[in-house]
């Protein structure tokens, strides 16, 4: 599991570019499946909770063909992942 962040022109078009083109090519880099949250604060921020490898999401991100889906689903900058601090029982 990873979770990662990105800014978005407009969170229903980015919506339809990630459910569709882009969890194809996620699928083709290992990711079994994705949670979105939208920020509560700020609204252009969205996290995602994926079901994915670290190796995965750093060879779909230098993909070539990544950067115009990026692009058509109106990512603001690149998405980052966000460093994991531990992971703690109850």
């Amino acid at each position: 599991m990873m979770l990662a962040t990105t800014k978005v022109e407009d969170f229903d078009r980015f919506l339809k570019i990630f459910s569709t083109k882009g969890a194809e090519k996620r699928k083709q880099h290992g990711s079994k499946g994705a949670t979105v949250f939208r920020d509560p604060v700020e609204t252009d921020r969205v996290w995602v909770i994926f079901d994915w490898n670290e190796q995965g999401f750093k060879n779909f991100v230098s993909d070539p063909e990544v950067p115009a889906i990026l692009k058509e689903a109106g990512h603001v900058g690149k998405p980052q992942a966000a460093m994991l601090g531990g992971t703690y029982g109850a």
